[in-house]
């Protein structure tokens, strides 16, 4: 795994191609850490989603969501279903980046560079499970805090405090689409952390409480699968995957 100190320099940003009416950046992994850095450097508060074909389905739906994923600083491509539908439209990406690989980037970024991480979200004891795994693999990084807490606009003023308290420069949160994405948007101007990436699942995957699929099934595009057998209550979620695909072929055979 790269280490995340040799991701290369940008010299603007990259390219936005729109899915569905959602705008995800063309940038392969090192480019996505590499901004993750300039927005560091900077100092000013950055907003990363990680976009699959469930969220380009659920923003269909959701007007507020959608202009969350298409006003975020980074949307980057998250989801072999993504890479799919770029090809068949015309504008290809270049790569996934898969939210569990940027983390862990990130958190090597962190450790190189002494930026604070706080992760917020998931169920009691994961976060906490998550931040002790990613201190065993990068000694250096310095765990600003962790809480579980709830989404819900009641409880913000609660989290914004506990962020600012800690003091981080990047926030991860793991609240699920689209309610984590839609708690940075509200928030991220006033926690005093620089990047606020969400990050779903993740947490489960790095803790240890969700096992992640095998590489070669990430390879090959089923990770899908993998996680329907393991967690089969996601079926009706796994069904925006067919009418990601169906919205996707319309689009082609109307513009052709």
């Amino acid at each position: 795994m790269p280490s995340g100190l040799d991701a290369p320099t940008l010299a603007s940003t990259p390219v936005r191609h729109p899915i569905l009416g959602v705008g995800v950046h063309d940038v392969t992994e090192d480019e996505a850490v590499a901004l993750v850095g300039r927005f560091l450097q900077e100092g000013r508060p950055a907003q990363v989603v990680t976009v699959n074909p469930e969220f380009v389905m659920a923003a269909q739906q959701d007007a507020a969501f959608r202009e969350t994923l298409n006003a975020a600083d980074l949307a980057v491509p998250d989801g072999v279903g993504i890479l799919w539908a770029g090809r068949l439209l015309g504008t290809p990406f270049r790569g996934r980046v898969a939210g569990v690989e940027l983390t862990r980037r990130l958190a090597a970024l962190g450790a190189a560079h002494g930026y604070r991480l706080y992760l917020l979200g998931a169920a009691p004891g994961v976060a906490e499970a998550a931040a002790g795994r990613l201190q065993a693999e990068f000694p250096a990084l310095r765990i600003a805090g962790t809480y579980a807490g709830a989404p819900a606009p009641e409880h913000d003023d609660d989290l914004v405090a506990r962020v600012r308290a800690a003091a981080p420069q990047v926030l991860l949160v793991a609240y699920g689409a689209p309610q984590q994405d839609l708690w940075l948007r509200r928030n991220l101007p006033r926690l005093g952390a620089v990047v606020g990436l969400g990050v779903g699942g993740t947490l489960d995957y790095i803790s240890g409480r969700v096992p992640r699929a095998p590489a070669w099934m990430r390879r090959l595009g089923l990770e899908w699968l993998y996680r329907l057998v393991r967690q089969p209550w996601r079926w009706r979620r796994m069904l925006a995957l067919p009418a990601f695909g169906c919205k996707v072929m319309a689009q082609v055979v109307k513009r052709r």
